[in-house]
């Protein structure tokens, strides 16, 4: 998770980092004191704390600016001011915090954004597929469909939940394409962590099979798979 603070009080910025950290310990903050640094920064976060009453450009222009080329950023306005309330809504805001606000408001906040990520996460992952050639006919698979996926024989075989798919491939070809929902436990296993349904040191349990996990990969698995829970929304800090 990519978080992006914009205040000129630099005593904000570190208050507002302090209360990211507290609910997302793994989350990258980036700290900026002028919205003209947010901009040539490059930066592209996934929650956006915007300031409105800044020097230079203010909250609003900034916040139009770094939209153009973000426009799935989550942007959470943080001022002491109501009454560009209204205005918050042509630039896409997702919330309007007025300064001070409780602990209690700020987790409430954040925790709707988190979802909302994995929301739109998730229906962007919905759509993806690859083309796979397998007995001589060519075969649409939705990555959302595939529980697991093994290497033998020098074959892939995919594991989805209505039918078994082999081919002709490398595991780590389909691993590079499924992304962060999926983990390869193991150099013969590929699982998507949507199916799993318990797992320990040795191997993980999915919902129409089981797929080995080498023990130096455990640590990491649990990681990653406690990583796709908060994404998703089930599980925050």
């Amino acid at each position: 998770m990519r978080i992006a603070i914009c205040d000129d009080e630099k005593s904000m910025g570190q208050i507002l980092e302090e209360k990211v950290k507290k609910l997302l310990p793994d989350a990258v903050v980036e700290k900026y004191l002028l919205g003209d640094d947010l901009i040539s920064s490059g930066f592209k976060p996934d929650i956006l704390f915007m300031d409105i009453q800044m020097p230079g450009k203010d909250g609003m222009e900034t916040a139009r600016i770094v939209r153009q080329n973000n426009k799935d950023m989550i942007l959470i306005f943080v001022t002491a001011v109501e009454e560009y309330v209204f205005q918050a809504f042509d630039v896409g805001a997702f919330h309007y915090l007025v300064k001070p606000f409780s602990d209690d408001k700020f987790e409430e906040v954040v925790k709707r954004a988190i979802k909302t990520i994995g929301e739109n996460s998730s229906n962007e992952d919905d759509d993806k597929y690859m083309m796979i050639q397998s007995a001589g006919s060519h075969i649409k698979v939705f990555l959302r469909d595939i529980v697991y996926a093994e290497i033998f024989n020098r074959k892939v075989i995919i594991h989805t939940r209505n039918a078994d798919i082999e081919y002709y491939g490398k595991l780590q070809d389909l691993s590079d394409m499924a992304g962060a929902d999926f983990f390869r436990t193991h150099r013969a296993y590929l699982v998507h962590f949507k199916y799993v349904v318990k797992y320990d040191a040795n191997c993980v349990t999915l919902e129409n099979g089981t797929a080995m996990i080498a023990k130096q990969n455990y640590p990491e698995f649990v990681k990653q798979y406690l990583k796709y829970n908060q994404r998703k929304g089930s599980r925050i800090g």
